[in-house]
């Protein structure tokens, strides 16, 4: 009879993950948390039209009672145009790397099982993609097919899927070499299984990582686009292209060109932050 004191071995590496994360990373994820909320909920809460002209006599105007961040190149409240634009800043980046992780997960996992001449073809492919100028490459693409949202994030996701292929690519293969893996086949468990129940469970905190690096990434590209007109259009608009239209605020410190730049600013560090924790979490397990 078997002694019921003695506990079953873990299966492969995992582990509870303990949210023993810094202040400054908790910090961060309530400031991400806040603008996600805004994202969701921002067109119904914003205290006025974003596209109504509130004082058309005082553009570019400081906070008042009625406009707490003050007033935009044509009049319009700065904050209902910030809490308006944010499900584009935060929105977009979220789709197009939750997309281009999801793309990335299956071929990197794929090629992991099955290996051999499609592997080799497959990263020769992701890294001649991958070394393209995503700038350039963005800028090219938006230009050539149009500044639609659906092309955005076509554009986004095709450009982003090589480096989510080649971070998950390199995950699994140090998974797949393990010894539960083996013990996994040689218990005559299926493809299916290994990578559901053996595989993903073990690199999940590395999934986590690369996801917030490419949102910091997507949204900064972004942002750059509309800033440069190749982004969000008229009369919609994400932070970059709030930036962009107010630059004629700069020499007067208005408050129609900082706070959009601060609130995108607050979005990508309080990422960072948690993407640190995260990382920092991971090397302790």
């Amino acid at each position: 009879m078997m002694d019921s004191s003695v506990s079953r071995p873990a299966r492969g590496l995992r582990r509870p993950v303990l949210p023993n994360w810094p202040i400054l990373s908790v910090m961060g994820a309530i400031v991400f948390l806040f603008w996600a909320f805004i994202a969701i909920f921002g067109d119904w809460l914003t205290p006025h039209d974003p596209g109504e002209f509130i004082d058309s006599w005082n553009v570019l105007g400081p906070p008042t009672a009625q406009t707490w961040l003050g007033t935009d190149y044509l009049g319009r409240d700065v904050l209902s145009r910030i809490m308006t634009g944010a499900k584009y800043t935060v929105g977009l980046p979220f789709l197009t790397a939750g997309l281009a992780l999801f793309f990335g997960l299956i071929l990197g996992v794929g090629v992991t099982l099955v290996r051999g001449p499609l592997d080799t073809a497959l990263s020769w492919l992701m890294d001649t993609v991958n070394s393209l100028p995503s700038t350039i490459f963005a800028l090219v693409a938006v230009a050539g097919f149009g500044t639609s949202i659906p092309v955005l994030v076509i554009v986004i996701t095709a450009l982003y899927i090589p480096s989510a292929y080649r971070n998950v690519r390199a995950a699994a293969m140090n998974v797949s070499r393990l010894e539960f893996i083996d013990a996994a086949h040689v218990r005559g468990e299926g493809p299916l299984y290994i990578i559901f129940r053996e595989i993903l469970p073990n690199i999940l905190p590395n999934l986590v990582t690369h996801f917030g690096i490419m949102f910091i990434y997507i949204a900064l590209l972004l942002s750059g686009l509309s800033f440069l007109g190749l982004g969000v259009q008229p009369p919609e608009a994400d932070w970059g292209a709030l930036i962009a239209e107010n630059m004629m605020g700069l020499s007067y410190g208005a408050l129609a060109i900082f706070a959009p730049a601060l609130a995108l600013l607050s979005l990508t560090m309080s990422m960072t932050l948690m993407v640190d924790a995260i990382s920092a979490q991971k090397k302790e397990r």
